[in-house]
This record gives C-alpha cells, structure tokens and sequence, in this order.
C-alpha cells in the first residue's frame, strides 16, 4: 500500500503515537509522519505509507493552517495551557490593542523556537534539556504568517482569550506566536487549545480517526481512502515516456522530449515540474525540466516489481 492518509490526530496522542498505532492497524512497517503536532492539540496529520514515505520532505514544506484560542494574562514554560505558570497580569487592553498585536505579527518575522521542542541543538532534543531544567539560547528563525483573522474576542476577567485562525509557514510554532502576541500588548498570554485545520491539500473534513481507520480496514475499504502518489501533484503536468526507453527511465537517467509520446502536443519550460509516466498509466516519478532535458527529482517506481510504488 501506498500513498498518503489524511489522519484525524486526537488528544493525547503524539504524532508518534499515531505512527505506531497505524503499525498495528495496517499491518506494515513503512509509515511516516509529516510533521509533529503536540500532544494536546488536534487536527490534520498528513500520514505516508510506503512509498509515499519518500513524500515527507516535501509534505513538510506545505503552508499550514490552524485555529488557535489564546489565553491573555497568562505566561507558561511549555508557552500552552499543559505547562507551569510562570505569571499572571491582570489583562488591561482593548479590543482595539489585540487586532492591532495579532495583525502586527502578519508577514515574515523571526521567531526563537520554544524550549519545549523536538529541534535538536549539539545532539540534544530542546524538549529533553528543558526537562532537566536547562535553557540554552535558540536563534531566531524566519517564518512567515501568511494571514491571522480573529474569530472571536473575549475580554472577561474570569478567561480573557482570543481565538484566531492563521495560515502559515513550516516551522511557525503557534505556541510560541501566542506568547509573542503577549508580550506585544504587556500582559502576557499562552496557547489554551490548538486545531490543525489544513496541511496543504488536506483539511479537516475529510480527515479520519484512527478508530475509523479500523473500521474502514474491517470493511475492506480503507484503500478507498487513500490518497495515490501522484495526486499529490494536481498542478505539474502528466507526460508519458514511450516504453522503447523505459531502462533509461527507471534507472533516474536524464532524459529528452524525444522519448515521449504526443511530445508535440505539449510545451516545456525550464525549471518546471512534470508527473512522468510510462504506457501502462503507472506513475514513475517527478522530473524537472532544464534546457532541454528532464531530471529527476524524486523516483517512486520499483522496475524490479513492475509495479507502481
């Protein structure tokens, strides 16, 4: 089995956990995951399986989407709600200050990375020296928020929280654009609950539990639910490469237009990304066209099975 599964991620699990869980689910070894979400948040976890697991660099790339509640007044170490109180203010701003704080972070901004985290820094996860009550110092790296649009303001005393939906860069921590936002308007605050509504193609909707996964498996229609390889790849072209050269196509060599079928029905332009086919409809790979020749960029064909991978 190959391809990719839109995983539901509930709370409490890690995202590793789903890995494992899927193990025994399905019954193979070859799974990924495409990005770490925390264990108290929810939401979209794009999962490989088999080949697909070759997809994960690039999956990993892909703008994000999240609903976020922001609790104002509060400073944690974990910078969420699960975390140890480090302060409280009194929240003093209006509804005017918290637009103008949250639309100030839109755009590109350097963000430290928080301590509780999976970023490894001299061979240690920061997670695992944070634990141990050591800090040590992260540089900032660049991210970018594409767009923050609030849902909702709620200034009470008793829980004085925000909730916005933002669309973002890899490597943004929502967490951490929280308390950011806090120090912004002086009263501090942190990440109460945290939804991961889209990774890419992949939304909410249309993801599944790893009960339902169960289920889909038990009724013989989970391969119905897996999303194939090359549909990851709706916008680069399809082209199909005459059977003729099909040793020099699974081998990764370069290759010219002269090998492809209908080739005069098509136009290449450099540095594009093309779906390359052979004649029986089975995906090979992703290619790159450069000055008149394609390169591949990434192979998801077994020529020793014959078999789409």
């Amino acid at each position: 089995m190959n391809g990719i599964i839109n995983v539901y991620k509930e709370q409490g699990f890690t995202s590793h956990d789903v890995v494992a869980k899927l193990r025994g689910i399905l019954h193979m070894k070859k799974i990924g995951h495409t990005g770490t979400l925390d264990p108290d948040a929810v939401g979209v976890l794009p999962v490989c399986l088999g080949k697909g697991t070759r997809l994960v660099d690039m999956i990993t790339d892909w703008g994000k989407t999240y609903e976020a509640v922001m609790l104002l007044g509060t400073t944690t170490d974990t910078q969420d709600i699960s975390g140890a109180v480090l302060e409280k203010k009194d929240v003093h701003v209006t509804e005017v200050q918290v637009m103008d704080a949250c639309n100030s972070f839109v755009g590109e901004y350097d963000q430290i990375p928080p301590m509780y985290s999976a970023i490894k820094q001299n061979g240690h996860k920061l997670y695992e020296l944070a634990r141990k009550g050591i800090e040590v110092e992260r540089k900032p790296r660049r991210i970018t928020i594409h767009s923050l649009h609030i849902n909702d303001i709620n200034l009470t005393e008793e829980n004085p929280t925000v909730t916005f939906t933002v669309e973002c860069s890899k490597g943004t921590y929502i967490r951490t654009l929280c308390e950011d936002i806090g120090k912004k308007l002086g009263c501090g605050a942190c990440m109460q609950k945290l939804t991961r509504t889209r990774v890419g193609q992949f939304g909410i909707d249309d993801s599944l539990t790893l009960n339902q996964i169960s289920a889909l498996c038990l009724k013989g229609e989970f391969d119905n639910r897996v999303t194939a390889i090359d549909e990851m790849f709706p916008s680069y072209q399809k082209i199909v490469v005459l059977d003729e050269f099909g040793k020099l196509l699974y081998n990764g060599n370069k290759f010219g237009i002269n090998v492809l079928k209908q080739a005069e029905e098509l136009e290449f332009l450099n540095a594009e990304m093309y779906r390359v086919y052979n004649e029986k409809s089975q995906f090979v790979g992703i290619y790159r066209y450069d000055s008149g020749l394609f390169v591949l960029e990434k192979m998801f064909y077994d020529p020793e099975k014959n078999v789409e991978s």
